[in-house]
């Protein structure tokens, strides 16, 4: 099973950093391309281009929020969301029954 992780093109995980404006305010963001991928599809969903789209989600944490204290890992919680896999994430304080 490991092999199928392990045996993944190392382009897949490297990082990519891309410089936008988030709300006004110039910032770069450094992701793994994946995520990347998946970003952008996110915003193509929402039916707006990638920084308009993260635009838009920053400003949503901070009204909920008032911080986005690590906003990069926010997004790939975000897409994990995106992808289906939240209900197969244990969730903070819940244990995981040995087999």
């Amino acid at each position: 099973m490991c092999q199928m992780f392990a045996g993944q093109d190392p382009a897949r995980y490297e990082y990519v950093t891309r410089r936008l404006r988030l709300n006004g305010q110039s910032t770069s963001i450094r992701l793994e391309r994946a995520f990347w991928g998946i970003v952008d599809q996110m915003a193509d969903k929402d039916g707006s281009s990638t920084p308009a789209f993260l635009s838009k989600l920053h400003a949503e944490v901070l009204e909920q929020h008032g911080e986005a204290t690590n906003f990069t890992s926010l997004l790939r919680c975000a897409c994990t969301i995106h992808l289906g896999e939240l209900d197969q994430i244990p969730q903070p304080g819940t244990r995981i029954a040995a087999e």
